[in-house]
């Protein structure tokens, strides 16, 4: 017997990581997607253009206990995010309406991105979200349509994800990337496998009668500074020379805080990014 239907809307990778952790607990998980073929085996698979009004019609007929909408924008400009994120959302919501489906909860996944702060402040769920550039503005409006939907959400801002396959930043370690080292450039990150655990770990905790907040931080326990992250990667490849371009120094420093997410009981399995990128350098993760 499963303990409930979760329907994944943008069954990328970290959907499929969390569909992947779903199945092994006994869930049954659709995922709905343009390309179902790609989908980890055992999700069953909705074949899905989200930017067309029309219903798919595969669209599951059975009652949805869950909605993870994690889909990820195909064009990185505004129209591109606008349609994502609000007209994609939309669509979703109008189908569930028109299959009289009435899922216990909603989880949509957000970006940290829509935090401004600067200087190494640190960031909690409680802090203001003043997005000014198109990405973060258009992911509040997402939000705000999630949370107003009718449906008991929570929104989940994943910071920095990295994993296989999201390996940008070892690949200019090994060209000898330069970071700004004062005032120092906070990073945030979570590995693709605990941002998929942090939304299955949500669903079973409300599974389980536990009240979820309207926002969660999907992040590691260590905000660092990126010039320490360089040092230690690397060491651990063994880089000795710096390239002969500038210091590179990216917008944005802040500290996110995963305080509410580990208050409910959630810990991440790679706690801060050693253990993380060791686990990908060792081929593991």
């Amino acid at each position: 017997m499963t303990k409930g239907a979760v329907l994944i809307v943008g069954c990328g990778d970290v959907g499929s990581r969390l569909a992947a952790q779903l199945m092994d607990a006994d869930w049954k998980v659709y995922g709905l997607r343009r390309s179902v073929d790609r989908l980890p085996k055992g999700v069953i698979g909705v074949p899905a253009d989200l930017f067309n009004a029309q219903c798919p019609a595969q669209w599951p007929t059975e009652q949805i206990d869950y909605v993870v909408y994690s889909v990820a924008a195909t064009e990185h400009d505004e129209s591109g995010y606008q349609a994502a994120y609000v007209q994609a959302l939309t669509h979703t919501l109008s189908w569930l309406k028109q299959h009289n489906q009435h899922p216990k909860h909603l989880l949509f996944v957000s970006s940290s991105g829509v935090y401004v702060q600067q200087n190494g402040a640190w960031v909690d769920e409680t802090s203001p979200a003043e997005a000014t550039r198109y990405s973060g503005r258009i992911m509040l409006d997402a939000e705000q349509l999630a949370l107003n939907s009718g449906i008991p959400a929570s929104v989940v801002r994943l910071t920095g994800i990295y994993g296989p396959g999201r390996e940008w930043l070892l690949g200019q370690v090994r060209k000898g990337y330069r970071v700004e080292r004062d005032p120092p450039l906070y990073g945030n990150r979570i590995h693709a496998d605990d941002a998929g655990g942090l939304l299955a770990f949500l669903l079973e905790a409300h599974r389980q009668g536990k009240k979820l907040d309207d926002c969660y931080i999907g992040v590691d326990n260590e905000p660092a500074p990126l010039a320490d992250v360089v040092d230690w990667l690397r060491g651990q490849l063994g880089v000795t020379q710096w390239s002969d371009e500038a210091s590179v120094r990216r917008a944005g420093s802040k500290r996110c805080s995963n305080a509410r997410a580990r208050a409910l009981g959630w810990e991440p399995r790679y706690p801060s990014y050693r253990e993380g990128y060791a686990a990908i350098l060792a081929g593991q993760a």
